[in-house]
């Protein structure tokens, strides 16, 4: 702080706060404040022929208008903001109007935390007001706010940066308001989800996010030490094989909200570290748990968003179940015209090359055809669209279809041109999981970082036996771009990750000489 250099502004808020001092004002007072009313609420019960009501209001100063011994002040709270009127000889019944003259009008700035005590009334405008009796400090702002300027209708020096408004979120929720409604509407899908998977008797749990091995998805980890036990540890890219020991340990349902971890891109659908909803229900299949999930997906939009229909971009994406579902096969067929049935991983190749798709040399087959699909098909889907029945090579985790031993029964649901959920018919032979695993090692060895590891005690789990299966994990932050119409994962997370701050990342690279 000391070699902080400061604006003008934030100089003079510091000189403000030591002149609270002086006059034996605390500008961050430790005692409580007791509130009695909020905004939204005290709008709501306000009566004009009621008598007057008593209340206690909190929060930020987001304007003020000064007009000689009467004032107006708009004060934020959690709710939204109400109007609080002033007046110096109200606030200062007796001959000292200090209270009044220099530290409302001179020491307080916009960007104040303050707490009022009055009653409510209606001005002559018909604007349900507090009439202020009583003010008290509670935190003094050191630094300006970005308050937008309008002139002719027009916004100006709005805060709209995206670096700056995901860097400094605290900010963005203060001026921005319109962004706490986003995340209000991603708690309502959390707890819309709960209520959905407790109506059907499944179990919330908790799975390690430590965890020795890897496992349960195709991607680069991150990866640490512990110290004591001197081993590396993964933080977890997926909870599913420690959800299945629990299906196997005697559960019928358990589903769990996971923060996974995955080394890899970051872009405006993916964020290093995200939240995992998965689900595992005892004696189902995928064709159960594709009715689960269109019904779920209909009454959460429903719950959030008041209709089954959501604005994202130029599309209008319907949630009304059902959904439609279509092969994986039939798929890439229909938009390239390639059948992929019986293809060896050479014919895939080709097949890349001819269409100018890059694949990388340790990919097999599975992967050459995830690339396929994902460059030729996934972004027509705009309406929700289950895609089913993998090639065997594409899913380590899946039983094999009953129909055809070369597929297995997987979807995928595609909304919006993006993947949003995956699930199985889970794969509950150990001898048949191991060799999967196998498979996956030998395409390690070839150079595939993204490739599962053998979880041998995951194997032992099955070899005690687990029943019929079917799992499903679903991206809550994708979900929730989906729900509130946003294109970028960015707005839907609080504190996405960001590149150090050019400052910082300078400071980093050239410490100064006490730290040489």
């Amino acid at each position: 702080m000391a070699n902080q250099e400061l604006s003008e502004q934030e100089i003079v808020r510091r000189n403000s706060m030591q002149a609270l001092r002086d006059r034996g004002i605390e500008p961050y007072p430790a005692a409580e404040y007791a509130v009695t009313g909020h905004s939204k609420e005290i709008k709501e019960n306000f009566k004009d022929d009621a008598e007057p009501r008593e209340v206690s209001v909190a929060g930020r100063i987001m304007s003020r208008r000064i007009m000689g011994k009467a004032s107006f002040v708009e004060l934020q709270d959690a709710d939204g903001r109400i109007q609080v009127y002033v007046s110096r000889d109200d606030l200062c019944p007796g001959e000292d109007k200090d209270m009044y003259n220099v530290v409302f009008k001179k020491l307080l700035d916009i960007g104040d935390f303050i707490g009022v005590k009055g009653f409510v009334f209606r001005t002559q405008m018909g604007e349900i007001t507090v009439h202020a009796k009583e003010i008290t400090v509670l935190s003094k702002s050191l630094r300006p706010l970005p308050m937008v300027k309008m002139k002719d209708g027009k916004a100006y020096d709005a805060f709209t940066d995206p670096e700056q408004r995901y860097r400094q979120r605290y900010v963005d929720l203060v001026v921005n308001p319109q962004v706490k409604e986003i995340f209000i509407k991603r708690n309502r899908i959390f707890n819309s989800m709960r209520e959905y998977f407790n109506s059907h008797g499944l179990m919330e749990v908790e799975t390690p996010i430590l965890q020795s091995i890897a496992g349960g998805a195709a991607a680069r980890p991150f990866i640490t030490h512990h110290n004591a036990l001197d081993i590396p540890l993964y933080l977890r890219i997926a909870n599913e094989l420690y959800l299945k020991r629990l299906i196997v340990g005697g559960f019928d349902g358990v589903y769990e909200f996971a923060k996974d971890f995955r080394n890899e891109g970051m872009d405006r659908t993916h964020n290093p570290e995200f939240t995992c909803m998965e689900v595992y229900v005892a004696y189902k299949d995928y064709n159960w748990m594709m009715r689960f999930v269109e019904n779920m997906l209909e009454k959460i939009c429903m719950d959030v968003n008041g209709t089954t229909e959501v604005k994202i971009g130029e599309n209008t994406v319907s949630f009304k179940a059902p959904f439609k579902r279509v092969t994986m096969t039939d798929a890439i067929l229909e938009h390239t015209g390639f059948d992929i049935t019986g293809k060896t991983e050479e014919e895939l190749r080709a097949f890349c090359k001819e269409k100018n798709i890059e694949v990388d040399k340790s990919w097999g087959k599975g992967k050459l055809i995830d690339e396929i699909f994902g460059e030729t098909c996934e972004g027509t889907y705009i309406q929700p669209t289950f895609i089913t029945d993998y090639p065997i090579e594409m899913s380590p985790l899946t039983k094999k279809h009953r129909e055809n031993p070369a597929l297995t029964e997987r979807f995928e649901l595609m909304v919006n041109g993006k993947e949003l959920c995956n699930a199985y018919s889970e794969l509950n032979d150990p001898i048949d999981q191991y060799e999967r695993f196998v498979d996956q090692m030998n395409l390690a060895d070839k150079g595939d970082d993204e490739a599962m590891i053998i979880d041998h005690d995951f194997i032992r789990a099955l070899e005690y036996g687990m029943p019929p299966t079917s799992g499903l994990g679903i991206g809550m932050d994708r979900l929730t771009m989906l729900m509130t119409g946003q294109t970028a994962i960015q707005e839907v997370l609080f504190f996405p990750q960001m590149r150090p701050e050019k400052k910082q990342a300078k400071q980093e690279e050239e410490p100064g000489e006490e730290n040489k």
